[in-house]
């Protein structure tokens, strides 16, 4: 497989739910219309103003949200000069006393715009045989409609055009009804007409209000609404029954009409008897007629009949249309006709279909009438799967009842897939969709995860790397309204915000009370849910491009194995309040003054999502976590930074972003590893981290992150089976690594098995995520991820889980350094491996870690001071350059220096060197590193004893001593120095002027 030859663009194919349908129906919308009557017409029409106010109010009552407008033209050369200006969606032509004169104007317009809808409006019944005789032939009018005198005429002229126009697409994209009305009298279809489109509205309003979700939800629903198409002889009745024949809700028709070009006193008769013969499934049929006589013969078609001067023509139509086409309740009966059930909704309808006697459901499902039901309600995509189904095709009667079921269960979980759903106890075992169990922003990580949610639904990765799952934990997530109202409705504010002591910060929100919705949502949660839990941050500025905030608030992992579940929702309740309280941590404050940030401007949601892994006796770890960056500051080999790269360790993956011993790849070339035998020796990974299962009565009161944590030696692995994949053993007669551990020896921790020998295709599926996502962001990303291996036993596939997704860097200018003009008496420092880019011309202040009194046990005792020097710095404002042994910002104390981010955050470029005793890899911190490239704050390694960077110390002897502790000494050069970094070349130059 050459992933560089996929695109984003020929895998990622977006499952349309009814929604998404929903979004492109009606796509041709009438908004503006032309209408060309005399001033004298036009004034009685328009009635000084009050026209449009009608018209606007007809709509609204629809629950229609664009009225369109109105622009009247008196005279042909008026609105042909109108028509050249301006766009028109259909020309309304009023018929004048001068009868010829509208049908030429009809003929010019359509002269000039050929395609332009127009419609003749007669303004009394007079003049109906003179135009209806002239304009049936004419191509260039649509149809006539007479005006008697209300305004819901236009209604149903603007939406037979709309209708007309959109039938045949909407048809194809959303499997919408057709309602077919057969009527030739220009008088009785302009009465008809907006009754039916009134009343078919109304109905689908009715519907949208009750089921929809949301405003949007129901506006767009309303798309949904069956489509009425008027025809007025039986050829073209029979056209339309012929191309929407599978689509057809109902026919609504007159007895007479023309056949054949005569009139016909049986056309109407023979239509509904071509309807019967030709339809897989009976539908509602009603005949309408102004002759009561005709009755019987509708009785005898097996229609309904209507009077058309019936006073109560209004009530029959909404009667029919609400009893006949699936509008109002379902009435669940059995073949005799006797009701014994009935369906409000559709959960109510999907619970009757599970009880309900299997011969009433044979007797709806042979009439089709589950499909005309779910269709009115717009559940297109449930109604498709039903159509196609006859109760005769199931061998077994039970099997249409399972088959139901079964479609109502595949229909709603894809409609979820990828979504963010209302919090409902039976949707909480999926890790499809995330469950939101309180309002409010989501958060920076839970943008994060949506994301990768919605993406992940929407590409069938089983074609492009077949062997192995690619999802996201079961996630539900708490939004940021919720931490207002916890703070109001505890009030805490002024407590929290004053308060310095982080203890007693804790110990406020420790003792606050949730709303009792949130309360009861976790409880009927934890019912549901028994696995372990991680309880995370998501600020408002968390894991953002331009406002990091990485790895600064509280994570907190729960064993969620306590019998009593009062205890366990305590536990719960318990870190989401630590979560809350971290973002008035010591750290976090002194973060947000680093970044110019108020902490009253941020808030909280929180992530609750189930661990990855397994339990090995009473130790829950994954087998394999990592972090993985679509951009590499430290290629080797001939690997380009482009091609991206991997820190993959055994166990929870806070090893991993806390910068201790990983193992490091590269996705696209994952057999490369530059490191002798030797050196892969000392740097394996040989501890690792797991959630303590042993223990179920947990405190959290302290906020202590790791109270639930332990690390143990990574030999533990090998009794819990977990290292066959991960670990390679060292034979010391070959001095050679043998992938695996059957024999005993060394272990190093190099994932040999999966990366050497494709085990799994892990580094194909790094490569193909980091490749979309970065395509997706438009920027460099980053993602952790973590993996089950699988059980081979059961057939279970290895599965990937995406657990964060975030930008990377932002882009800056580009400098060019030109190697050849460094004078080395005048150059601080070179670098040629590590990230930043721009010009800086700012800096005085150098902190540094003096090489001479350094000691790689009492790293730790260097924090403070690094702390304290630092403060001072933000007091003031200004940056300095800081320069250290080993690796800033790791948890490893004997790597490094194990600071966090707040406590040399006015750091503007930060140096990692090595000493003769002390070489290892530049960092690999995924918090770290993400809070370093946003900021754009350079970073840079310099190798001891390299042939090409180096740091001048002398320098820095020579200038003046500001301050001077154990172990950090604090210099200030005379004048600014020089910094340039080259982004493209990795490259750093510090000069003195």
């Amino acid at each position: 497989m050459n992933i560089d030859h996929i695109s984003l663009s020929s895998i990622y194919v977006k499952r349309k739910n009814d929604r998404d349908i929903f979004q492109e129906l009606m796509p041709s919308k009438v908004k503006e219309i032309l209408l060309i009557a005399t001033k004298y017409d036009a004034y009685s029409i328009v009635r000084e103003g009050q026209f449009s106010d009608k018209i606007f109010g007809e709509y609204l009552q629809l629950n229609l949200y664009s009225a369109p407008r109105f622009t009247s033209a008196n005279t042909l050369e008026e609105a042909l000069h109108t028509i050249k200006k301006r766009h028109f969606d259909m020309v309304i032509i009023m018929a004048s006393t001068n009868r010829e004169a509208p049908i030429e104007t009809a003929k010019q317009i359509n002269k000039h715009k050929s395609r332009l809808p127009i419609l003749l409006l007669v303004n009394n019944n007079y003049d109906l045989g003179f135009f209806t005789k002239k304009c049936e032939p004419l191509h260039f009018i649509d149809r006539v409609f007479v005006w008697n005198g209300n305004t819901s005429i236009f209604l149903a002229m603007i939406k037979y055009i709309e209708d007309k126009k959109n039938v045949a697409r909407d048809v194809k994209l959303g499997n919408v009804r057709v309602i077919l009305l057969v009527e030739d009298s220009v008088k009785y279809y302009s009465r008809y007409l907006p009754l039916l489109y009134s009343s078919v509205m109304l109905q689908t309003q009715k519907l949208v209000s009750d089921d929809a979700v949301d405003e949007l939800h129901k506006i767009l629903k309303m798309r949904a609404r069956p489509k009425i198409l008027l025809v007025s002889n039986y050829e073209d009745a029979t056209k339309v029954f012929d191309r929407y024949h599978d689509n057809l809700l109902c026919v609504i028709s007159d007895v007479r009409f023309k056949k054949n070009g005569k009139d016909d006193d049986e056309a109407g008769v023979k239509l509904l008897e071509y309807v019967k013969q030709n339809k897989t499934f009976p539908i509602p049929l009603m005949m309408q007629s102004h002759d009561l006589e005709n009755a019987k013969k509708a009785k005898e078609s097996n229609a309904e009949f209507v009077h058309k001067n019936s006073e109560s023509l209004s009530k029959e139509l909404n009667d029919f249309i609400h009893r006949r086409l699936g509008f109002g309740n379902f009435e669940f009966q059995m073949p005799d006709g006797r009701k014994i059930a009935e369906a409000h909704s559709l959960s109510e309808f999907q619970e009757l279909v599970a009880r309900v006697p299997i011969e009433s459901l044979l007797y709806h499902g042979d009439k089709n009438a589950f499909s005309r039901w779910l269709m009115a309600r717009g559940e297109i995509n449930i109604a498709e799967q039903l159509v196609p189904k006859k109760p005769e095709q199931f061998t077994e009667k039970e099997s249409l009842r399972k088959f139901m079921l079964q479609v109502f269960e595949k229909i709603q979980n894809e409609q979820l897939r990828g979504r963010i759903v209302n919090f409902d106890p039976d949707l909480l075992d999926s890790n499809r969709y995330i469950i939101r169990l309180a309002k409010g922003s989501l958060g920076g990580k839970g943008r994060g995860l949506a994301f990768i949610s919605n993406f992940i639904e929407n590409i069938d990765f089983k074609k492009i790397i077949p062997n192995i799952d690619i999802r996201m934990p079961a996630t539900a997530i708490i939004g940021a309204l919720e931490f207002d109202t916890f703070i109001e409705i505890n009030n805490l504010y002024q407590k929290v915000i004053v308060e310095q002591n982080h203890e007693r910060v804790n110990d406020y929100f420790l003792k606050g009370k949730f709303s009792e919705s949130l309360s009861q949502k976790l409880l009927l949660y934890l019912e549901k849910i028994n696995r372990p839990l991680a309880v995370r941050s998501s600020g408002l500025f968390e894991d953002s491009l331009l406002q990091p905030f990485s790895g600064v608030y509280a994570t907190y992992l729960l064993p969620n194995n306590h019998p009593d579940i009062q205890v366990r929702l305590n536990q719960l309740q318990n870190a989401i309040k630590l979560v809350y309280a971290s973002t008035f941590d010591t750290e976090a404050r002194s973060y947000f003054k680093a970044v110019n940030y108020k902490v009253e401007e941020e808030k909280m949601a929180v992530i609750i999502q189930e661990v990855v892994g397994r339990n090995f006796e009473e130790k829950f770890y994954s087998q394999v976590s990592g972090v993985a960056q679509s951009y590499n500051y430290y290629p080797v080999s001939y690997m380009q930074p482009e091609d991206g790269f991997s820190v993959t360790g055994v166990g929870l993956g806070m090893y991993i972003v806390g910068g201790e011993k990983s193992y490091r790849f590269c996705p696209k070339y994952p057999k490369i590893n530059h490191n002798a035998t030797k050196d892969q020796l000392r740097d394996s990974q040989n501890e690792y981290y797991a959630l303590d299962m042993s223990q179920s009565n947990i405190d959290l009161s302290s906020g202590d992150e790791m109270s639930t944590i332990k690390k143990y030696k990574i030999r533990a692995g090998i009794d819990d089976q977990t290292l066959e994949h991960c670990a390679s053993t060292f034979d010391l007669q070959n001095d050679m690594l043998v992938p695996g551990i059957p024999m005993k020896g060394p272990r190093v921790i190099d994932f040999a098995n999966l990366l050497k020998y494709n085990t799994i295709p892990l580094a194909d599926t790094l490569q193909l995520l980091l490749k979309i996502f970065m395509e997706a962001m438009g920027t460099p990303v980053e993602i952790e991820y973590a993996i089950d291996l699988g059980s081979p036993e059961t057939g279970k596939l290895p599965t990937f889980y995406l657990l964060q997704l975030k930008p990377l860097i932002r882009k800056s200018n580009s400098i060019n350094i030109d190697l050849n003009a460094i004078k080395k008496e005048s150059t601080l420092l070179y670098a040629n491996n590590g990230m930043g880019n721009g010009k800086v011309e700012t800096i005085q202040d150098v902190i540094y870690v003096d090489p001479e009194g350094f000691d790689s046990t009492k790293t730790k005792e260097i924090v403070p001071e690094l702390t304290k020097l630092n403060e001072a710095f933000m007091e003031t404002g200004k940056k300095y350059l800081l320069i250290g042994p080993g690796r800033w910002g790791t948890k490893d104390h004997f790597t490094g220096i194990p600071v966090v981010w707040s406590q040399i955050s006015s750091a503007r470029v930060i140096i990692e060197m090595g000493l003769k005793d002390f070489q290892l890899d530049a960092s690999l911190g995924s918090h770290f590193f993400h809070n370093v490239t946003s900021m754009n704050v350079g970073y840079y390694s310099v190798p001891y004893n390299s042939e090409k960077a180096f740091i001048n110390f002398d320098l820095l002897k020579n200038a003046a001593l500001i301050s001077k502790g154990k172990y950090v000494k604090h210099v200030k050069l005379s004048a600014p120095l020089s910094i340039q970094m080259d982004g493209r070349k990795r490259a750093i130059l510090i000069e003195k002027k």
